[in-house]
């Protein structure tokens, strides 16, 4: 039996063909010059920014000690994205992860597992259970409740250095 390919697939395919991503711009193209003007198409870049946008992670478990356990069975790029991002702005956090399966993929027909992505940015991991010893280790120097008392925001407001001599003197008061 001949394999049937969609309409949609044969018009992308031609639209490629002819230098354009889809067979709307083929069209355009076809109307710019029908109206006798040049064909300028896709010859300028226009640099932009996205925006800041405000997340809030919220974390799974806290043991006593302040490490964070974050309990993992899919572990997709922009959950990975967004570790990064906590650990870039919040170094303090000591953030580790327990996987249903530390040897699953990171993605299909990757060769990078779970296991390796951690190792490669030095979060520490389990595979199915939180290892006794975590609950015995001292635990960050600043305990995540005392670092992120000023709301979710608060912590990145100010000065990063202003706002960890800020942290460990509450601490002290405490």
């Amino acid at each position: 039996m001949p394999r049937v390919i969609p309409d949609w697939v044969r018009a992308k395919s031609a639209a490629r063909k002819a230098g354009y991503r889809s067979g709307l711009e083929v069209s355009l193209g076809e109307e710019i010059k029908a109206a006798g003007h040049p064909v300028i198409y896709e010859e300028h870049k226009v640099p932009y920014l996205v925006p800041e946008t405000r997340h809030k992670y919220t974390f799974d478990f806290l043991l006593a000690n302040g490490i964070i356990i974050e309990g993992k069975g899919i572990f997709d790029a922009t959950d990975r994205a967004k570790h990064l991002y906590v650990r870039e702005q919040y170094p303090e956090l000591e953030i580790r992860f327990v996987f249903s399966n530390a040897r699953a993929k990171i993605t299909a027909g990757s060769h990078t597992t779970l296991e390796d992505w951690c190792h490669k940015y030095a979060f520490g991991f389990s595979h199915k259970h939180i290892p006794l010893a975590w609950f015995k280790e001292p635990g960050p120097a600043i305990h995540p409740s005392v670092l992120l008392a000023e709301g979710p925001y608060g912590y990145l407001k100010r000065n990063p250095d202003a706002a960890r001599e800020e942290a460990l003197r509450r601490a002290k008061l405490r």
